[in-house]
């Protein structure tokens, strides 16, 4: 369940929204990105948005749903879910915005979606991929509008597996636009549509079925920028649990469009190497530090899954993890696959398909799996990106992390400026590999983390005073001492 905004003296610590959104404009600056278009791309998206490319199959009678945070409008996906009573399973019906109903291969609109690679957020200033015209209107999935879609039609069995699955161009309509956190409060007062019920079964059983491959997620706090008006302030939010039933749907779609790929060796394929055995040691000699059972025989998944991130040492145990979800990439090919197809997170194949809106490759791996599972040839347009797509999307990606984080170092600094001087509690959640005297500290009122040092080594996954010795907006730097 998400936190509550945090508190300090009874008054929430937030930051003036004028002087951050001047400071994200530097930072836009600085990265050479913007939210605004080019004249001709923003014309082409408007002339776009009134001509859709409608299919024919109608499948507006399924009444599908959108859950996203509440203020989305970028709308990917929509779900329905059914109990299939023939095999005792379940068919998913997973709508994905069809991004390719609006734009054409080589137009202004594609052109400059090749430039940016993906959305960038930071706060409420978002640099979006694609013109509003079409993210945030004639593209997305909104509530009462009929849209052009690609439709996944998944069967599963009882215990979650797939049986099979088909992707087709269709019409559909969303019949509600919901937020994570209203479904979660329908499901824990019982009074949620069966739909959500569903999602539930079948969220489980994939979750278990993860578990089964070897697959893991760390569940660490997601670390957020609230904006009320002119006052922008930090809080960690908690996952809700519809949040990580959805996100199997979106997996299970994923895994299956990469098994269409490999079958036919042409794709587009998000992968992450196995981690190297040394930085598994290197973890378990963390465990042992923070004083945390790691039997010999548990494999890292289960050991993760173990993990309670609200105790300050399994917390710090979880920032250690991410080490080993670092160097993911993607690989495109077309006749012979590659050396190394996996994602080692997900203990599987897999390929983004589920936020074209978003993400440039989606839009790709879309066209590609529409083509494979009619029969058909996949169109030279997208085979002739293959090479390039992966190296457009890392730069993006490592754009989108920089991005991201400037705008959460700039809000920190800016809410704590005032408190110079002053201790706060936290936990000691990371130490430098060359000097255990320097390290990372997460703070808990307000949500932030940051460098802190000492004059001796620092107690890793300890509950620890840490006084504030430096703010600065304008450098975007903050620095903590061991108080």
């Amino acid at each position: 369940m998400p936190r509550p905004v945090v508190r300090l003296r009874d008054e929430v610590l937030s930051a003036d929204g004028e002087t951050l959104r001047a400071g994200i404009a530097a930072i836009q600056a600085e990265l050479e990105v913007t939210p605004e278009f080019p004249p001709d791309v923003e014309q082409a998206a408007q002339q776009a948005a009134k001509n859709p490319r409608l299919p024919d199959l109608d499948r507006t009678d399924l009444p599908f749903v959108t859950i996203d945070p509440a203020t989305a409008m970028d709308l990917d996906q929509a779900l329905h879910l059914e109990r299939n009573t023939q095999s005792g399973g379940y068919t998913v019906y997973y709508a994905i915005a069809d991004v390719g109903a609006f734009v054409r291969p080589g137009d202004p609109v594609d052109e400059e979606a090749h430039k940016r690679g993906e959305t960038l957020y930071g706060a409420d200033s978002k640099v979006p991929l694609y013109p509003k015209a079409l993210s945030e209107d004639a593209a997305s999935l909104l509530a009462d509008q009929v849209r052009p879609a690609l439709l996944w039609t998944i069967e599963l069995d009882g215990d979650g597996d797939t049986l099979a699955a088909r992707v087709e161009r269709a019409r559909v309509r969303s019949r509600a636009k919901l937020s994570y956190a209203e479904v979660q409060a329908q499901l824990d007062a019982g009074t949620a549509d069966p739909v959500f019920t569903l999602l539930r079964d079948v969220g489980e059983r994939r979750l278990a079925k993860e578990a089964e491959r070897g697959g893991v997620s760390l569940p660490l706090p997601e670390q957020e920028v609230r904006v009320d008006g002119e006052h922008w302030s930090l809080e960690f939010r908690q996952q809700h649990p519809v949040e990580q039933w959805n996100a199997q749907i979106s997996l299970l779609t994923g895994m299956t469009a990469a098994t269409f790929m490999v079958e036919a060796r042409t794709g587009l394929l998000r992968t992450l190497a196995p981690a190297d055995p040394r930085d598994v040691k290197r973890l378990r000699r963390t465990a042992k530090a923070l004083r945390i059972e790691w039997p010999e025989n548990q494999s890292y998944p289960d050991f993760v899954r173990s993990l309670d991130p609200a105790t300050p040492s399994h917390a710090a145990m979880l920032v250690a993890c991410t080490r080993l979800l670092r160097g993911s990439g993607y690989v495109g090919f077309a006749g012979e696959l590659p050396e190394h197809t996996g994602h080692s997170a997900i203990a599987a194949d897999y390929a983004h398909v589920t936020a074209p809106l978003r993400r440039l490759v989606d839009r790709y791996a879309l066209e590609i799996c529409v083509a494979l599972s009619a029969g058909d040839d996949v169109p030279g347009w997208v085979v002739d990106r293959l090479g390039e797509l992966p190296k457009t999307m890392q730069a993006s990606t490592r754009r989108a992390n920089q991005y991201e984080r400037a705008v959460l170092d700039l809000v920190e600094a800016a809410v704590l400026q005032p408190y110079v001087g002053e201790s706060f509690d936290g936990v000691v959640v990371d130490l430098d590999d060359r000097d255990a005297r320097k390290g990372d500290v997460t703070i808990r009122e307000p949500a932030v983390e940051a460098p802190i040092s000492h004059a001796r080594e620092l107690p890793l996954g300890t509950d620890i005073r840490a006084r504030l010795a430096a703010a600065d907006p304008r450098t975007r730097t903050i620095r903590f001492e061991l108080a």
